[in-house]
């Protein structure tokens, strides 16, 4: 079963591709479906693809084929009437809750979302003044957002893998200069290292703890070290 968003995407989209040779943008298909924002796009996608409906084309930005039709769009075609939202379907796929709700809570339209820097990835030798590149954004679902100037980063490493934050996630960050301890920081380090470490205050010392037994704690003065955010939130692709 396609959701009413799902099945009118998908006519979109082979519309569009019948009419113009090749898929709609993000931002046409956002228009089309009157949606807030590109994520909501991005997850009704998702869920074409997971039915085999359509595919993405490799080595083409946003490029999508449409690989069948569901028989109400096909009798729509002929002019007959278009499908009520819970047209049944029999697609050939095995369905699965992997995300511990629903299928109903999955497919649902998505939060509004804001759009926030993402910087790149955080990695020793760079301040986050170098690592800025603003012609790079991710969506972050806005109840994630509790107030203040936040910017994105992927994360490089598995020093701290034992607090969930694998090589390759993307943590987002609430700009500050402050932390307290325990709190997960991006910290920048004689003004020249970036890392992503548990904060800790040591009488006069500052203290920048992994969570991964193979990376040791590491020691500075108070002027070593200049908090550049805190961790908020932390996003993960499969």
């Amino acid at each position: 079963m396609l959701t009413k968003k799902q099945f009118e995407l998908l006519k979109f989209i082979d519309l569009h591709i019948k009419e113009h040779g090749v898929s709609p943008s993000f931002d046409e298909m956002k228009d089309a479906l009157n949606l807030k924002s590109k994520s909501g796009i991005h997850r009704l996608i998702t869920a074409l693809e997971e039915r085999g409906f359509i595919a993405r084309l490799a080595h083409r930005a946003r490029a999508l084929e449409v690989l069948r039709l569901p028989d109400a769009m096909m009798r729509d075609s002929k002019g007959r009437e278009e499908a009520e939202e819970d047209t049944e379907l029999a697609p050939n796929i095995i369905r699965g809750n992997f995300t511990g709700g629903s299928n109903d809570d999955y497919e649902s339209e998505p939060a509004e979302a804001v759009e926030l820097p993402l910087y790149g990835r955080i990695a020793a030798g760079l301040p986050i003044e170098a690592l800025r590149d603003h012609s790079q954004t991710i969506d972050i679902p806005a109840n994630l957002i509790t107030g203040g100037e936040h910017y994105a980063l992927e994360v490089a490493g598995d020093s701290m893998i034992e607090a969930g934050i694998l090589d390759g996630d993307i943590v987002v960050i609430r700009r500050t200069d402050t932390a307290s301890n325990g709190e997960i920081v991006v910290a920048l380090v004689d003004d020249s290292e970036v890392t992503l470490k548990k904060f800790r205050r040591r009488g006069d010392s500052i203290a920048l703890e992994p969570a991964n037994a193979a990376h040791e704690t590491r020691i500075f003065g108070p002027d070593q070290v200049k908090v550049q955010g805190t961790l908020a939130a932390l996003f993960r692709s499969y």
